[in-house]
């Protein structure tokens, strides 16, 4: 995202100008007010009278039926809004298609453009889309809130693929390539599939793509040929193309004007209309082209008057002359990537500089934001607000110009000196910039040129840690047959600096240098160091310099002692140095089905993701709005701890009441959330007790008033008399403040800790290991819904894991009886545990205010606000002593674990039970531990997928890889040495072992081992890590034991007239495919006892429906990833008791008929009075509700010792399924977790500032994995293994577990570190054995900079200083011998 408003000093008659992607200025006159006229899925709309501000999202969500577009940041930094929109070129006559972020478009700037949302292109009465029908049969939509905007992105793909001038593609395949259909929805986020079954989705569309390179779908069968995968496929006519632009818009040309808004059609009507915003006074004004900057810089004041500056001709060229290229400012960054690879292909070898440009910027932002942000916003974000700017400093290395217009005068200036130059003046106008062919004029020169961008995501959609591009002309040395550097431009941006600069210092030091030594090399590298120094405060500092001397070196070090013939070798390897980073995807699904239970086990396509797909499944705030509906925003606490003197508000934004625990009414109590262990509060009282925590609940007209007003809302604090906040866990055991933790609840200790310390040979004493937080990260925020009803009663629709809770606390806050509350979830749009407990209070305050103003009232929450309340996982501190035996075998195990709960107790108290349960998946001998729930002023930690266990495994992991680097040996004999017999388990976990053949790791670790063929690609990996310098390579085979427990669920199965089934059920559908799985269990027990013959599937006759706490109680929660088999369980229970009392009617109707009809039953059934609907409450057993889940992974990374960047190459999962319920549903919940496992442990940095609030809150911040972060390469397993008696149908649980196989990437990074530590110690003189090189903790998560930091942030000097060193000894032994250094890099 590259654009924003800002504001220019005051003018004038006291106006002030805020100017948005350009630094052009004005507004017209104002106009008679004109409707805006556009269509939406090929419907005419006319538009009047709505706040400019007003977003197209807003519009379509709030005015039109079309809620398929889905809001998740409001910053363009997701997808979920994305929308293709198109205009019509009247001049070439072509219509010209795209997509956008619609939470960032204006309403007013769609004016004569079409929009298709997904609805547009199929649903469930006319006809799903092919690209709706692919995503669901393969599996590739599972809470499908992101979803559409995944279709959309494809869709757009697909119909500007078609516009190439190429041969007509067959019939069901598009122009589009793999690699295209990949990158397509490379910008969109999604949190549940691991983006494997979507890339493989928008593949099938592909030209060049093989099906046998697919995964598993719903379409063919295993030993289908490759033509007849194809013509399984639902079609995809490319003849029959949606119209994406309807005629009657060709029709409408004037352009729009109105008082609020407008649009000059001439840069003299632009200078004209300056005049009438200086007459009319005007307060504000803002310029818009694409709207994209307020993605980065968030709108907190309104604005009076909008231009539209798209339609000004002298703004919008794209000049090709002499001196290279001129790009007006309002170009967006893609129709400039477009003319400049149009260009520089035209050019040749002459123009790789434009492709290079063309190909950095294709790293920025997203396409959908590409589309509409504009290089002039972009400069001037840069110039005025300090945006870190990828674009102006790759022009500022080639030397670009800028063309602006001052007092009717156009004067040219350089881009450097603009960007020092104050903001424009009134009156001034960024015209156009001039980028120049950078090709050598004379004979024998040569151009070199190369841009960088390190970040989290290699594909953009992530700011760099630091921006570089070099361009250097150089010539063949007569007199030293080398190179000389004739010209160099070396800039630098965004590592903490106000604006991208020029190493000049550095530049003048190479100039004229004619044959580059590698003394040369150190000494440029000195002086970059004494340049590139970021701001006091800047976040990785040092990691941001080191980038700079890896860039220069790396940009430099092939001219050491180039000599004339080898030049272009050495020189072109500049040019390929950067690999095609992370695509083409690839990898295999296994999965055995069984027909014993069918459909049982079948791997059929989740229920209801083709409507998912279409946008027509109803999330909660789907729901229309009620008549008098009010919006609400939460104001939260700032400060951990301190008195709250005062919450104030702007009128401006028009509250109409600010919520806060003195509105509870008599009877309710101040409560917000509760679970078994206790309740917590609503909102702080006279005292907050964390950053985060809810002061109160704004209520406007608009969701936008009510944030804007709760963000601009003053709280006055006071903090006299007051303790410090207690912020971290040490200061927690300082103050003795802890949660106690039930005895009942509190795991074991095993063994005889001090006996087994003195069996060990060796001890390692008071190691650390720390763990931070991770935020769910759901796509669909908390939102709720309550609307009052009658006779005091009130109905919440509430997003939420846990209705039954929720129910509780509203009444218990509201002070009525349970009766008169009605709670209802039909969907979850992605839970990850984070809407268990911490949705309860953002349902319970919008019920409080609808129960105070007596109006409905609703709250969707934006992502900021979310991020600060959430809490998310726990952070602990982990301390432990281990004695080990010289083999490995480790003979006991002490830990003190510190466990930062927040302030309320929430669930963690459950933490030291759920650590110990995956823990223990080594046989430690003797294992003690004492664990401390620490009650800190941070927001309150609540349950995160596998929380605690992941954990667990993780320091399991890490006690083992420290036993292995101290005794030197590989740490998969450790892991071996270590893994349990049946006997150990059963002491370890008891009854939860279960019986000895169910004990499946042993052989599933083999089994792994040889499928991935571990040893064959540990001796290429040595073998690469010995020919590569700044690269290193390194594999790790994980095991996993995670204990799961199966809680009580309630369930109503329910037979209608007609037939057809209806199901209720205690667990919610967050995407997990419980739905899926329950419509299988209902359909195999009714159908097996009750149908005749195979001819009869009652599948398609069931439908689950949505939870209703008044409906059916007891719900309890969705967690822990067994609520879908206890939910099948449930639902089996109910179907037998409808078996048995439909059955002697069956028996006696086939004695009669001879077979009998479903349907015929049912009417039989009727008839005689049944009953058709059965309720249960399935109970686990005693001594069955707990059993153990077994996995294994391997992976392989390739970590870049210049930057710290960590690519995975290949992970390989084998899992136990048990019996599998749904192979398909089963593989996307392994898939899925094991990617949000690698954003734990390698991505996700959950940041604080000194008070605790958390400070990596919104897409630009907090970076989950995206489609070019998974593992290249990706191969899943299911294991059905034997019989389990105990279980549901044997099935075992998949949602969690697999989520602890991602630290094989963690260690198989750190084994990549180590190798690049062995490298470090060797240039710096030392011997790996006597330094501490070896033995190091990995910190979670391993991000760039850490994973640099390890490798050495000095490791270029130690290297050029090790060459300097080693070329000094040679030359003192062999006098005279001519040496060259020119290996490969």
């Amino acid at each position: 995202m590259a654009h924003s408003s800002f504001h220019s000093p005051s003018v004038s008659n006291g106006v002030s100008i805020t100017m948005e992607e350009s630094a052009f200025v004005t507004v017209q006159a104002a106009a008679r007010d004109e409707p805006l006229v556009f269509a939406i899925n090929g419907e005419r709309f006319e538009v009047s009278d709505f706040e400019p501000s007003t977003t197209l999202l807003e519009y379509l969500r709030s005015h039109t039926r079309f809620k398929s577009v889905k809001l998740s940041c409001g910053e363009g930094g997701c997808g979920a809004c994305v929308v293709l929109l198109s205009r019509y070129d009247s001049v070439n006559d072509e219509v010209k298609s795209c997509t956008i972020s619609s939470c960032l478009t204006l309403l007013y700037s769609v004016d004569k453009c079409s929009i298709v949302t997904s609805e547009g292109l199929g649903n469930s009465r006319d006809g799903f889309h092919p690209i709706h029908e692919r995503f669901a049969g393969f599996h590739a939509s599972q809470c499908g809130f992101c979803t559409p905007g995944m279709c959309m992105s494809l869709f757009s793909a697909l119909i500007n693929a078609e516009k190439r001038p190429q041969e007509d593609s067959s019939l069901g395949i598009s122009k589009i390539t793999a690699s295209e259909a990949e990158r397509a929805i490379s910008g969109n986020l999604c949190r549940c599939t691991g983006y494997r079954p979507i890339a493989d989705a928008c593949k099938t569309f592909a030209s060049d793509v093989d099906m046998e390179d697919l995964g598993i779908n719903s379409f063919w069968t295993k030993g289908d040929c490759k033509n007849l995968k194809a013509e399984k496929l639902p079609s995809y006519n490319t003849n029959n193309q949606i119209n994406v632009f309807p005629q009657f818009l060709k029709n409408e040309f004037r352009s729009l004007k109105r008082h609020s808004w407008c649009s000059p059609t001439s840069l003299l009507e632009l200078q004209v209309t300056m005049k009438s915003i200086l007459a009319e006074n005007v307060e504000s004004v803002k310029l818009v082209m694409g709207n994209t900057g307020t993605g980065y810089y968030k709108e907190i004041s309104k604005f009076n008057k909008y231009v539209d500056l798209r339609y000004i001709p002298e703004l919008s060229v794209i000049r090709l002359n002499q001196n290279g290229i001129e790009i007006g400012a309002t170009i967006s960054i893609s129709e400039a990537i477009s003319a400049l690879k149009k260009e520089g292909k035209a050019m040749g070898q002459g123009g790789l500089v434009f492709l290079k440009l063309a190909n950095h910027m294709e790293k920025i932002a997203s396409g959908f934001v590409r589309n509409s942000a504009s290089i002039g916003g972009n400069l001037v974000m840069a110039q005025r607000k300090h945006f870190p700017s990828d674009i102006v400093t790759i022009l500022l290395s080639v030397g670009s110009t800028v063309n602006i217009l001052m007092d009717s005068k156009v004067e040219t200036v350089l881009l450097e000196e603009f960007l020092a130059w104050p903001p424009l003046n009134f009156g001034s106008v960024l015209l156009s910039i001039q980028i120049p062919h950078n090709q050598s004029n004379k004979i024998g020169n040569k151009v070199f040129f190369e841009t960088y961008r390190p970040s989290l995501r290699p594909l953009g959609n992530a700011l760099p840690y630091l921006n570089a591009a070099f361009l250097a002309e150089v010539s063949h040395s007569e007199t030293t047959n080398g190179v000389i550097i004739n010209n160099i431009c070396l800039a630098f941006g965004a590592y903490g600096v106000k604006r991208a600069i020029r190493a000049r210092n550095v530049e003048e030091f190479l100039v004229g240098k004619k044959s580059l030594t590698l003394e040369d090399l150190l000494e440029a590298i000195t002086l970059l160091k004494g340049t590139i120094i970021p701001e006091v405060g800047t976040p990785h500092a040092a990691y941001r310099c080191s980038l700079a001397v890896s860039f220069l070196f790396e940009f430099l070090h092939p001219l050491i002692n180039a000599r004339d013939g080898l030049v272009e070798d050495s020189l072109q390897k500049i040019f390929n140095h950067n690999e095609e980073i992370g695509f083409l995807l690839s990898g295999s699904q296994v999965v055995e089905t069984s027909q014993k239970y069918y459909p049982v086990g079948e791997p059929i396509a989740k229920t209801g993701a083709a409507i998912q797909a279409s946008g027509e499944a109803v999330f909660v705030d789907d729901i229309p709005s009620p008549t008098d509906c009010l919006h609400a925003a939460f104001i939260c606490s700032t400060k951990p701890l301190a008195r709250v003197k005062r919450v104030k508000t702007i009128p401006e934004f028009l509250p109409v009441d600010v919520i806060s625990y003195k509105d509870i009414p008599k009877g309710g109590a101040n409560v917000g959330a509760k679970t078994v262990f206790g309740p917590e509060p609503l909102f702080a009282d006279e005292l907050t007790s964390a950053a985060g925590q809810p002061l109160a609940l704004v209520v406007a007209d608009t969701q936008k008033h009510a944030d804007m007003a709760a963000n601009s809302a003053i709280v006055d604090y006071d903090f006299e008399n007051l303790e410090p906040p207690i912020l971290t866990v040490e200061d927690a055991v300082q103050r003795s403040s802890f949660f106690e933790v039930f005895p009942f609840i509190y795991p074991k200790q095993i063994g005889d800790f001090s006996r087994g310390m003195d069996e060990a040979d060796h001890k390692i004493l008071s190691a650390e290991i720390r763990l931070g937080s991770q935020y769910y990260f759901y796509m669909e925020t908390q939102c709720a819904l309550a609307i009052p009803d009658e006779d005091n009663c009130m109905v919440i629709y509430s997003s939420i894991q846990t209705p039954e809770f929720l129910h509780s606390v509203i009444a218990s806050c509201l002070g009525v009886p349970d009766h008169n509350i009605r709670v209802i979830t039909r969907r979850v749009g992605g839970g990850f545990g984070g809407k268990a407990i911490r949705a309860m209070p953002v349902a319970t305050a919008c019920a409080l205010a609808a129960f105070k103003l007596r109006r409905p009232v609703r709250i969707y929450v934006n992502r900021k606000t979310d991020m600060i309340m959430a809490g998310g996982r726990h952070p602990m501190k982990i301390t432990y002593n281990v004695g080990f035996k010289s083999d490995g075998k480790i003979t006991a195990l002490h830990l003190d674990i510190l466990i930062n709960a927040g302030f309320t107790q929430d669930i963690s108290i459950v933490m030291p039970h759920n650590i110990m349960c995956t823990l223990r998946k080594y046989n430690w001998g003797a294992l003690s531990f004492d664990m401390k729930v620490c009650k800190t002023n941070l927001s309150s930690k609540s349950a995160m997928r596998a929380p605690g266990e992941v954990q667990g495994s993780f320091i399991a992991e890490a006690v083992i890889e420290h036993v292995a680097s101290a005794l030197s040996i590989d740490v998969d004999i450790v892991r071996k040495k270590n893994m349990h017999t049946f006997d150990s388990l059963s002491i370890f976990y008891g009854v939860s072992a279960g019986e000895s053949h169910e004990y499946t790791l042993p052989s599933l670790y083999e089994k792994l081992a040889v499928t991935s063929r571990i040893d064959e690609r540990i001796e290429r990996i040595k073998e690469f890590n010995g020919n590569n310098k700044w690269r290193k390579r390194a594999i790790s085979l994980v095991p996993i034991i995670h204990e799961v427990t199966v809680r009580p669920t309630p369930g109503k199965v329910s037979i209608l007239q007609d037939g057809s089934i209806v199901v209720e059920v205690g667990g919610i559908e967050l995407g997990q495919g419980l739905w899926t799985k329950v419509k299988q269990m209902t359909a195999f027990v009714l159908s097996s006892s009750l149908c005749s013959g195979d001819d009869e599937n009652l599948l398609d006759k069931v439908r689950v429906v949505q939870a209703d706490t008044l409906s059916l109680v007891q719900g309890g929660f969705t967690a822990g990833s067994t609520t879908s088999e206890s939910s099948c369980e449930s639902v089996r229970l109910c179907c037998n008791i409808l078996v048995e009392r439909l059955m002697p009617i069956k028996n006696r109707l086939t004695e009669e008929k001879g077979s009998v009809k479903w349907e015929e039953l049912i009417t039989a059934g009727h008839l005689q009075c049944v009953s058709f609907t059965a309720n249960s409450y399935y109970v686990p057993a005693v001594g069955t509700n707990s059993y153990l889940n077994y996995g294994a992974a391997v992976s392989e990374v390739e970590v870049n010792v210049l930057t710290g960047q960590t690519k995975i190459l290949q992970s390989d999962i084998i899992y136990d399924c048990g019996q599998s319920l749904n192979p398909a549903v089963d593989l996307g919940q392994i898939e899925g977790a094991f990617v949000q496992g690698i954003g734990f442990f390698m991505l996700e940095e959950y940041l604080t500032n000194s008070d605790g609030l958390i400070i990596t809150d919104s897409t630009w911040t907090y970076k989950i994995p995206t489609i070019d972060t998974i593992p290249k390469r990706f191969n899943v397993e299911i294991l059905n293994s034997s019989h389990h008696k105990n279980r549901v149908l044997s099935s075992k649980a998949s949602g969690e577990p697999p989520l602890l196989l991602a630290a094989s990437v963690h260690c198989a990074t750190r084994a990549a570190i180590k190798e690049a530590r062995k490298q470090l110690s060797s240039w710096r003189g030392e011997r790996c054995d006597e330094s501490n090189s070896m033995v190091f903790q990995l910190p979670v998560p391993a991000s760039m900079p850490i994973v640099k930091e390890l490798c050495g942030l000095d490791s270029v000097e130690c290297y050029l200083k090790s060459q300097i060193s080693s070329n000094a000894r040679q030359c003192s032994s062999i006098d005279g011998m001519p040496f060259t250094n020119n290996k490969t890099f």
